[in-house]
């Protein structure tokens, strides 16, 4: 099977290779543009999406969308070839741009275009566009779907016109409208349980992964132009062939990042935008994004929104995990005490330089790294925790999981003196009324990482490479993150009690945790100590 796979991927690989040679990369497909009336509506002032449907030169349709948008929120996609060959340089990251600034910088446009977000506040404007976004990719949906059922030979733009119709008002035509798009329902997915950020942002990414699979299945094989991730018609080869493109998808984006850039730019409307950089993947990752998407899948089953079990015989492996590593209660404390301006200004300038973060946000997120690794939470519980929270010098909160489960455990940790005192140094700097001002958690871990290296913490430890499955020695200034706070919290204490899952207690693990029970192949003390008692 996997050899089959892999054969149909490079025979996808060659079927690009010997087509792609111009920006039209959806050869010999129907495809849909949009373009945007001239006409603008004086009560509302926006104007009509106009849809062009097109196959080559087999035929070309036109008709009016019913949508309609603030032409400020439409813009046309840069002709990059013929912008470039006019000596004009187009930013790498550049795809859209409105009309006055395409005459400001000499961009060639074409005439069709998209709708662009380019506030972050959701107002009512803008999450009407948003609506209007999901409807028009239900509407594109909506002509393919009819397309392929109707005689190719008598196609016009009445034709599209009247399809048009139909989309919004099916009961004039008696049609039966159901909504089970795979992307759509991830969202749900995530609504109903209530995922942590960090949690739902995993989904995501699958959703993603998924809709460039989509496209690119689309792209490059002419059987499946019409190809779509149907949560009622995957197939177990369709679960198989995606895995097997998971682990070659940063390879094809090198080869072709022009077809990719045309793929992160058309995701489904339901689909959450992200970080559109396309990694290198291990087989560990293949394993949990291939447990997520099982996950879905048994939702969709339960909720009776399909039959269809796709995983059934499918063994999806178990991801490799090595030992976890942490630092010791000495290396903490000197981490606590280290005098972190002196040290600052001890670095070398290229070491200052290369740190993205104020001595002054450093300092505080030594103290925050600190407070953590006395009470060994996740950092997405940390960033909640107000006063409330405690009571009696008892912190108690139920953790964000990242992974499911059924019952919440509450996690009551006693608040160390130490712990105490770092909570009354930053209280009231938060405006948000929380425990500790913080800073995004990308600042927090570069800042983990400066800090190690500033006190001197920089011993080697064994990792497991996420990519190679093999294992290395690398720096813990270099690897050192938010959860080896967690793992110190629980590695310092697991050995210190006499019944370790008083430690779970403490840290959220559920008793029988396989992740708990990794703290067990940890200690070598411990060992030495059983060793001596036999002698």
């Amino acid at each position: 099977m996997m050899q089959q796979i892999q054969k149909s991927l490079e025979v996808a690989k060659a079927r690009i290779e010997n087509t792609i040679d111009s920006e039209e990369y959806f050869f010999d497909m129907a495809q849909i543009e949009l373009r945007i009336s001239s006409k603008v509506q004086k009560e509302t002032g926006r104007s009509e999406i106009m849809v062009r449907f097109f196959q080559g030169t087999s035929f070309d349709l036109y008709s009016k969308s019913g949508i309609f948008v603030n032409p400020e929120y439409f813009e046309y996609y840069i002709n990059r070839e013929k912008t470039e060959k006019a000596g004009v340089k187009v930013p790498g990251n550049a795809i859209t741009s409105s009309v006055e600034k395409a005459e400001k910088n000499g961009y060639a446009l074409r005439k069709s275009g998209t709708i662009v977000f380019k506030q972050r506040l959701e107002t009512p404007e803008v999450k009407y566009h948003r609506e209007q976004v999901e409807r028009i990719e239900k509407l594109k949906k909506f002509i393919l779907d009819r397309f392929e059922s109707v005689d190719k030979s008598g196609l016009s733009s009445e034709w599209l016109k009247e399809v048009v119709d139909m989309f919004h008002h099916p009961e004039k035509y008696n049609i039966k409208t159901t909504d089970k798009s795979f992307f759509d329902l991830v969202e749900l997915y995530i609504s109903r349980h209530q995922l942590a950020e960090s949690h739902a942002r995993t989904f995501r990414v699958l959703s993603r992964v998924i809709a460039r699979y989509q496209g690119y299945v689309r792209a490059t094989d002419k059987v499946r132009k019409d190809y779509a991730f149907s949560i009622d018609a995957v197939t177990r080869d369709d679960i198989e062939e995606l895995s097997e493109y998971m682990r070659h998808e940063k390879e094809l984006s090198e080869m072709y990042p022009n077809l990719f850039a045309k793929l992160i730019e058309e995701y489904p409307a339901s689909v959450k935008k992200g970080r559109n950089v396309i990694e290198a993947r291990g087989e560990n990752t293949i394993i949990k994004m291939r447990t997520r998407l099982k996950s879905l899948f048994l939702f969709f089953v339960e909720e009776g929104m399909t039959s269809n079990r796709p995983f059934d015989g499918v063994k999806i492996g178990t991801a490799k995990v090595g030992t976890p590593y942490y630092i010791s209660i000495e290396e903490r404390n000197k981490i606590a005490d280290c005098d972190l301006e002196q040290k600052w200004l001890e670095m070398d300038d290229g070491f200052r330089k290369s740190i993205n973060v104020k001595i002054e946000t450093i300092i505080a997120c030594r103290d925050i790294f600190v407070f953590q690794c006395f009470i060994g939470c996740r950092v997405s519980d940390l960033v909640k925790f107000t006063p409330q929270y405690i009571e009696n010098k008892i912190l108690a909160y139920t953790p964000k999981k990242t992974d499911d489960q059924e019952e919440a455990i509450q996690a009551r940790v006693p608040l160390h003196p130490k712990a105490i005192e770092l909570i009354k140094k930053y209280k009231g700097q938060d405006k948000k009324g929380r425990l500790f001002p913080f800073v995004s958690a990308q600042k927090y871990n570069d800042a983990i990482k400066a800090i190690f290296t500033m006190a001197g913490i920089t011993r080697n430890v064994e990792v497991r490479n996420s990519l190679t499955g093999e294992y290395e020695l690398r720096p813990i200034n270099e690897i050192a993150s938010s959860h080896l706070a967690r793992r110190t919290f629980i590695g310092n204490a697991y050995f210190k009690v006499a019944d370790p899952n008083l430690i779970g207690k403490m840290s959220g693990h559920v008793e029988g945790s396989k992740a708990f029970k990794r703290y067990r192949n940890i200690e070598d003390e411990t060992l030495k100590d059983v060793i001596d008692l036999i002698g």
